[in-house]
């Protein structure tokens, strides 16, 4: 047995901004995907992953006596599968901030859910807030907190526009050029990044008036106006914006940015070649680029690796 392909997702603006109802904006990133399968022999990554599989039907098993949560689960046939050999086969790198366990509990509810919503339907923004919630209470079992919108964005494989909590839509983006200089790409930073510690980081620090304050006045504000512009084409006030984005992640989300790369951040902004933000909480895994020149952007940042995720 073999599912269906489920992709990875990069959230290109409102990274920790959304806790706090910021816009943000989601799109799936089709060069990652993973699928569940069955297979008789088993690698060690497999079995790691059955093993992994099998403490997710235990809590997806509570779930279904948990009067909240807006669907059930077939967990004896979730269990007979996964003593049959299931796991779930990805290429999406773990800690990386591009939602491996989004695509799993994607296809999960995909084949286990009982009277699931379909990507076919009519998605008005019920379904949808009805989807992200059930996605966010599934994916709390792998870190903790979360707001259900990688999973979201792997199942529908839409971009999605995030106005506030209560309220999210599929969103046009404009077309990709090949012709164009501009580029959103991925910078590998090395390390596994953890979900759970960086966002109880960003939850303490939130106890702190003026970093509150800093989150509403400069953060939200400026990933809101990204959003716009993004969404609008409207290219050369995003990179005015992104430039402040990234200024304010420099000085205020310190933690979240490993060590080794405070100064080629800071360079970023000093000679405009590159703008560096967040992707995903942070702590390790990629780290999102902004270039409205990438051969000169590549020059830059020679001896790192690199991936383009849009042009423009």
């Amino acid at each position: 047995m073999k599912g269906p392909l489920f992709y990875s997702k990069i959230l290109l603006f409102g990274e920790y901004g959304i806790i706090k109802d910021s816009k943000g904006l989601s799109i799936p990133y089709n060069f990652y995907n993973g699928a569940l399968k069955i297979d008789d022999e088993l690698s060690d990554t497999a079995k790691s992953s059955n093993l992994e599989l099998t403490r997710f039907s235990d809590y997806l098993k509570t779930l279904n006596q948990n009067q909240d949560i807006k669907v059930q689960f077939d967990v004896d046939a979730l269990q007979h599968d996964i003593s049959k050999g299931l796991y779930f086969d990805s290429s999406i790198p773990q800690g990386y901030g591009v939602g491996s366990s989004g695509a799993l509990v994607a296809a999960i509810y995909d084949k286990y859910a009982i009277d699931k919503i379909t990507v076919l339907e009519n998605l008005g923004r019920e379904k949808l807030l009805t989807l992200k919630s059930i996605f966010a209470t599934m994916e709390s079992f792998f870190h903790g907190k979360s707001s259900g919108l990688d999973p979201l964005n792997s199942y529908l494989s839409l971009p999605i526009l995030i106005n506030s909590k209560e309220d999210l839509e599929p969103a046009g983006i404009p077309s990709q050029t090949s012709s164009g200089k501009g580029a959103v790409f991925l910078l590998d930073s090395g390390i596994v990044g953890e979900t759970a510690p960086m966002v109880n980081i960003f939850m303490e620090n939130m106890k702190q008036e003026g970093f509150k304050n800093m989150i509403k006045t400069k953060f939200v504000k400026h990933t809101d106006a990204c959003v716009e512009n993004f969404l609008t084409g409207d290219f050369k006030s995003l990179f005015k914006n992104i430039k402040s984005l990234s200024n304010t992640v420099l000085d205020n989300f310190k933690p979240m940015i490993p060590a080794k790369f405070h100064d080629l951040w800071k360079k970023g902004i000093e000679t405009n070649d590159y703008y560096l933000k967040l992707c995903g909480s942070g702590g390790g895994g990629y780290i999102l680029g902004f270039t409205e020149d990438f051969e000169k952007a590549k020059k830059a940042l020679s001896g790192y690796k690199l991936e383009v995720v849009y042009t423009f």
